[in-house]
């Protein structure tokens, strides 16, 4: 009996290529893992394409709530976002991603795992370190660090000689990722940054803003603990309430970034983004803990958003630091609940009032009109004190 490999396959030109490279070159029986995460997906056609082209299995695992509620919220409560732009679509699914391969590995006893991640990107990094954190003794194989194809074009060659049908047009070979958190798109156009993105023909998720209503829409998002619970009034699952927003955001034209990144491996790459319920929920979470939250919180929290973002972008998901920061982050969502009201208008995001049980903002002591609790009078003395080093040091400058 021959021994067993496992492919994180996607039906997409990558996977397509390499189940018949794999059985050309090895010994394997192919087992084609597809991991569901609310990606456009014809699972049927995804799956009977595995099996045409030498896969002996072709196993589909729908983890689009476990996507959600264990990594997304994650990202989102502790205000993840990377190099300022991106909402982390790719880097929060690929973890997620190599968990479930390990977990189908063991199950049909396979010895290797392959994935199809290139040896310039960073999903090679989120592969292999999901893979090692749970399976280090299992052989990882990713055949763009060691085959001879140096292009998509060359790919798609590889197919035509085979008789493989491609399945993708040449005209729109563009290399994206997709989840029901994000799209990304990359190559073609895209990789001379001068270029401006082709967003009439490139969007799946969002209209271009200038294709957008000419009337604003508002939303409404409820929290509780830092989690969205509901939309306008209306609780829904984690599921649902993602695919809502990405209806909503995508109509009006919100969630598009135009991004030159900077990976882990040491290169720039520049990508398009469209995140249209995600956009929503950041920003509509960002107004909640500007409400809620007191201020050497929200200062020491801005740190670890953004180291948050560094090691979930750079694949380091199943590591202690990550873990010990999502419990600190955890323990800062406990009063963040409440309700947002947010305006999109032909691709912007802007506040429309929020409210929460947990809220610091006192009427009385920000109106103007003087009340009981501040005392105008104090501020001098505060102001001396907390001014003294300033005070102190001109003093010397004087007398120098």
């Amino acid at each position: 009996m021959k021994k067993k490999l496992v492919l994180a396959y996607s039906g997409g030109l990558d996977t397509t290529v390499i189940i018949p490279w794999l059985k050309e070159r090895y010994e394997y029986d192919i087992v084609a893992v597809c991991v569901d995460l609310g990606q456009e997906a014809d699972w049927a056609a995804i799956k009977q394409r595995a099996l045409d082209t030498g896969a002996v299995s072709c196993v589909v695992r729908d983890v689009r709530a476990e996507y959600i509620e264990q990594y997304i919220w994650q990202a989102l409560k502790a205000s993840a976002v990377y190099e300022d732009k991106y909402l982390l679509g790719t880097a929060t699914a690929r973890p997620l991603i190599a968990k479930v391969l390990v977990e189908q590995a063991r199950k049909e006893g396979a010895v290797a795992i392959a994935h199809g991640a290139t040896g310039k990107g960073n999903d090679q990094i989120r592969f292999d370190l999901g893979i090692m954190a749970f399976a280090p003794d299992l052989e990882i194989i990713a055949p763009w660090r060691t085959w001879d194809i140096k292009s998509r074009e060359e790919e798609i060659t590889y197919l035509e000689q085979r008789g493989i049908s491609v399945p993708m047009k040449k005209s729109d070979s563009y290399s994206r990722d997709d989840n029901i958190w994000h799209i990304s798109h990359e190559g073609l156009d895209l990789e001379d940054p001068v270029h401006e993105p082709k967003l009439e023909t490139m969007l799946k998720m969002t209209v271009p803003p200038e294709k957008a209503p000419n009337t604003p829409e508002y939303v409404d998002l409820a929290f509780e603990a830092g989690i969205p619970v509901a939309v306008n009034g209306e609780k829904l699952a984690a599921i649902e309430l993602v695919q809502t927003l990405n209806k909503i955001g995508g109509r009006n034209g919100v969630g598009i970034v135009d991004l030159v990144e900077n990976r882990v491996v040491g290169m720039k790459s520049r990508g398009v983004y469209e995140t249209p319920g995600g956009s929503i929920l950041y920003y509509a979470h960002g107004e909640l803990e500007h409400l809620c939250l007191d201020r050497q919180t929200y200062e020491f929290k801005q740190h670890v958003a953004c180291t948050m973002a560094q090691l979930i972008y750079g694949g380091l998901w199943f590591t202690p630091l990550r873990e010990a920061l999502s419990a600190f982050v955890d323990s800062t969502q406990k009063t963040v609940s409440g309700t947002v009201r947010l305006k999109l208008y032909k691709g912007s995001i802007t506040a429309a009032g929020s409210s929460s049980p947990y809220s610091l903002y006192s009427h009385e002591l920000a109106s103007f009109t003087t009340g009981e609790l501040y005392n105008h009078a104090d501020a001098q003395g505060f102001i001396r004190l907390y001014g003294l080093p300033v005070l102190v040091r001109a003093l010397a400058a004087q007398n120098t």
